[in-house]
């Protein structure tokens, strides 16, 4: 795949990032490398390779998923700006 300067245009558009003019050509060939790069990773044989996290084996700890409501609303609100009963009071930010 190949990229030409208008597209560069469009992509930095797209990604709201301002570009000079004379910056195009050289993000051209930039991107222009990294999918020739993405190209040739697209021809490797990866059949019967297990998708990994991490290059050494490990094992994620969990937790149990156990919903609870803090156990101490004092605590948990000790730093809220502005507090009623046990709930934070935050500003309308829909009309």
């Amino acid at each position: 795949m190949s990229v030409d300067q208008a597209t560069v245009k469009k992509i930095a558009r797209l990604a709201r990032v301002s570009v000079e003019e004379s910056a195009i050509p050289v993000l051209q060939t930039e991107l222009n490398a990294i999918f020739g790069f993405i190209e040739q990773l697209k021809e490797v044989d990866v059949n019967g390779v297990e998708p990994m996290t991490s290059v050494v084996k490990m094992q994620i700890k969990q937790r149990e998923d156990i919903v609870n409501d803090g156990e101490d609303a004092a605590r948990v609100l000790a730093n809220a700006p502005v507090r009623e009963d046990n709930f934070y009071v935050v500003p309308k930010v829909v009309e």
